[in-house]
């Protein structure tokens, strides 16, 4: 298609544009996540080639509530790689990831990041965010330019920095006090 638009001493041509978008109201709820793992070794190489395996099996195995994956490089050099999510819901992804098999890699993330580096941002339809950034050398996203503390406390969960409330029904994935004694 094509709209002629009037200038001067004539016409021109221009194509036109399909502008779209989406009704949302049917997802009140919507939670849309970033996340990634940033190689920091050789050896992170290998295990971002594993989580990436890990995840695909994760995704096809079509957990409750998540609505859309999507695979997404943020950089080359170094290596960044992650992928966007698409919830129902915060309780569907907290769920998901506090459970097997999430909670196992996540346990094992947190015993030894073999070389990697983890990141993620947390965006929720009814307003709200949250994120965290583990073993990230340097600033990405809203690290650039937020107060960065320390994700101790009540920063630990997702759940708390997102102003959701205490803990939910789901017992975290690794207990604060199992990480740090």
């Amino acid at each position: 298609m094509e709209n002629a638009i009037k200038s001067g001493a004539g016409a021109k041509t221009r194509p036109s544009i399909a502008r779209q978008t989406v009704d949302l109201r049917g997802y009140p709820d919507l939670v849309v996540i970033y996340l990634g793992m940033r190689v920091l070794s050789l050896k992170g190489m290998l295990t971002l080639i594993r989580t990436g395996r890990r995840i695909k099996q994760a995704v096809d195995a079509k957990p409750d509530g998540l609505l859309l994956h999507e695979t997404v490089i943020y950089s080359l050099l170094p290596p960044n790689v992650g992928m966007r999510q698409y919830w129902r819901d915060f309780d569907s992804m907290e769920k998901w990831s506090r459970s097997l098999p999430h909670q196992g890699w996540w346990k094992e993330f947190l015993r030894d990041t073999e070389g990697t580096g983890f990141w993620h941002e947390t965006y929720f339809m009814r307003g709200g965010m949250e994120a965290v950034y583990d073993n990230i050398p340097d600033s990405i996203g809203l690290l650039k330019f937020a107060p960065v503390t320390a994700a101790r406390g009540s920063m630990f969960s997702a759940r708390r920095r997102a102003g959701l409330g205490q803990e939910g029904p789901v017992p975290p994935a690794v207990k604060e006090t199992e990480l740090y004694e």
